[in-house]
């Protein structure tokens, strides 16, 4: 099968020039001392891969990895600053929000100056606008002006008329991350029609399960290089196996920074009659780890020591997601579960038998307090984190699983 992409040991460079310049006083006084050096920045480096004709191809990795330069390079938007990159076949592109669209313009105008910067005619747009119009939902629209239009209605008209010129690539960046999840799903409907034509699809998504689906092979780009090309779904698990490692090692530098917070009076505090000595989250095979997916079994192990004897102390947790929402705040009182008293050391769990959070940072929050809730004994504010993974969940969207069951009733029967 012949090569439609290839690129041949690609390297892109970037001038960054830190210093500005707002003030005449102060470009003034800049022609008097030396310029500032020009920083370089190589958003890829000596990047060599190729995508078969009718092939649907990825690309993976973090944010700034290099994957929106190396489309650019395929739509000759930017130009290689070393290396080679071949093209074969009319290229339709969704990159950035609302590109190739004028602003000024209406939605109607831009689809016929869109097939012109195609080569297609205005009669050959003319032809496709009832499709594009129906496809888009935009017939209400399609007269104002482009510049007031709703992210969600950049993406649809500019997904509509990007597949509408019968495109032999189709590339795609992240674009149906925007949108309401009835029009993700239509695009998706249509990506998949088109692989079936035989067309070939570039395609960018954070959404790894996407990727592995839609996706015959993939490359992993980190930091503008090649670590790994092949099979998606061996690339995507290389690719998730090196996301979990850098995670383990960002929650155990988070770990120390819980430590030192632990000695901030407003992120601990309490009498201490009762002492929070260790925060355990433990799974079904009895170990202590801070990483978990969605609907895993968690057991939260509170352990404790009591210098004397407490009466009915009131132990509870709060979970928090990272942007601050507090989502819940279980605790025994509520629960009705009864601890007589407690004096030395000891432990009180919480059994989750199917963790309900999606895929996201979570702090935990623990605390002890006497049976009026009132007084604090031992308050541990936020200082133990949760992360939830969610590959291949039932559930994406949200931050809790529901895990109803669907069922589907026709009328009559």
């Amino acid at each position: 099968m012949s090569a439609q992409i290839e690129f041949e040991r690609v390297s892109k460079r970037f001038i960054l020039h830190r210093e500005r310049s707002d003030s005449v006083q102060e470009r003034v006084s800049g022609l008097l001392r030396p310029r500032a050096r020009a920083d370089e920045f190589w958003a890829l480096r000596d990047v060599s891969f190729s995508v078969a004709r009718g092939e649907s191809f990825g690309l993976v990795g973090h944010n700034g990895a290099g994957k929106s330069t190396a489309l650019k390079l395929m739509t000759r938007i930017l130009e290689p600053t070393s290396g080679r990159v071949r093209i074969h076949g009319r290229v339709a592109a969704l990159l950035e929000l609302g590109s190739g669209f004028h602003p000024e313009l209406s939605g109607r105008d831009n689809v016929f100056l869109y097939g012109s910067l195609l080569g297609l005619s205005r009669r050959d747009m003319a032809a496709r606008l009832e499709e594009i119009v129906a496809f888009a939902g935009m017939a209400e629209f399609l007269d104002m002006q482009v510049k007031y239009y709703s992210s969600g209605m950049y993406t649809r008209l500019a997904f509509a008329v990007a597949t509408s010129v019968d495109p032999e690539i189709l590339i795609t960046d992240e674009v149906l991350a925007v949108g309401d999840e009835a029009f993700q799903r239509k695009c998706m409907d249509r990506i998949f029609a088109f692989r079936q034509m035989g067309k070939t699809i570039i395609f960018v998504s954070h959404a790894l399960d996407t990727v592995r689906t839609l996706c015959d092979r993939a490359v992993w780009l980190d930091h503008g290089t090649v670590r790994a090309t092949g099979v998606a779904g061996d690339v995507v698990d290389a690719y998730l196996a090196d996301v979990n490692r850098r995670e383990r090692e960002e929650l155990a530098r988070q770990d120390e920074l819980a430590a030192a917070l632990a000695d901030d009076p407003r992120r601990r505090f309490g009498s201490h009659d009762v002492e929070i000595i260790g925060v355990e989250l433990v799974g079904v095979d009895g170990a202590a780890r801070t990483v978990f997916r969605t609907g895993e079994q968690v057991r939260i192990r509170i352990r404790y020591r009591a210098r004397q004897v407490v009466p009915r102390p009131v132990f509870g947790l709060a979970v928090h997601h990272e942007g601050g929402l507090l989502l819940a705040g279980p605790n025994t009182r509520f629960a009705g579960f009864d601890i007589p008293m407690v004096h030395g050391d000891g432990a009180v769990e919480l059994l989750v038998t199917a963790l309900p959070l999606l895929a996201g940072r979570y702090f935990l929050s623990v605390a002890v307090y006497d049976e009026t809730m009132l007084h604090p004994f031992d308050h541990h504010d936020r200082l133990y984190r949760l992360t939830v993974q969610n590959e291949g969940g039932r559930e994406r969207f949200g931050v809790m699983a529901l895990d109803g069951a669907w069922s589907w009733h026709v009328s009559g029967q």
